[in-house]
């Protein structure tokens, strides 16, 4: 299991807590959402039908002649549509009034992203984790932040270390772990073609840099879970 591997690291500390994936933030310009989304779909729609057509597809054919639309209302409202701040969610808390001390996990939060380099699919699982300071958060919420920011083009690394920031920023503590093993379909299905690989990703915030509370949090994610 590629949990087994992440737990042999760090027992022998040959990671160490070094993984960084470059700028947290999605790189936008400053005009971004100047446009409105109907704005948005109309132009993709156009750029899409040219694509098609410069492929050499006919688009008068039943089949595709709705297609730039589908394809320019899907990036808008649905794969791309964590980039709009607007769709960001309500991370509501809650005061910590039954005392629980202990690590919360949420783990296999299934994952759907776009990789920023091919605009391929990432597809896989993350594992989210806190330690409550006096605050907790909806179960939830936590599968939504991982969603809102899976849904835009996007790196593996910035996107485990943007889940980490907004759940620090709500619960207004550093104690915040998340792992993301996922494959991506630029490597998968084109390129190099292999079909077996994954990547993983880690972020460990806090008491999670320490040894015991890291490899509590890793053993967490080898136990099997009791409903499938």
């Amino acid at each position: 299991m590629k949990i087994d591997r992440i737990l042999e690291d760090t027992l022998t500390d040959l990671n160490g807590d070094d993984h960084v994936g470059g700028a947290i933030d999605t790189p936008l310009r400053d005009d971004a959402f100047e446009l409105s989304d109907a704005e948005k779909i109309k132009r993709i729609e156009k750029d899409m039908a040219n694509i098609l057509e410069t492929l050499g597809m006919d688009m008068t054919d039943d089949s595709l002649r709705g297609t730039p639309r589908r394809v320019a209302k899907m990036f808008v409202t649905e794969i791309f549509g964590g980039l709009h701040p607007d769709r960001a969610p309500k991370a509501s808390t809650f005061d910590n009034k039954y005392k629980y001390g202990q690590m919360l996990v949420e783990k296999n939060i299934t994952l759907y992203s776009t990789c920023e380099h091919h605009l391929l699919p990432i597809v896989g699982k993350a594992h989210v984790a806190y330690i409550s300071n006096g605050t907790v958060i909806g179960l939830s919420k936590m599968n939504r932040i991982v969603d809102y920011f899976a849904k835009r083009p996007q790196v593996q690394e910035r996107l485990t270390r943007q889940v980490v920031q907004m759940m620090q920023e709500a619960l207004n503590t550093k104690d915040v772990a998340c792992v993301i093993d996922a494959k991506h379909l630029c490597v998968n299905s084109r390129g190099i073609r292999d079909i077996d690989s994954s990547t993983i990703t880690a972020e460990f915030g806090g008491q999670f840099n320490k040894p015991e509370v890291k490899k509590e949090f890793l053993e967490y994610l080898r136990l099997e879970t009791t409903f499938k």
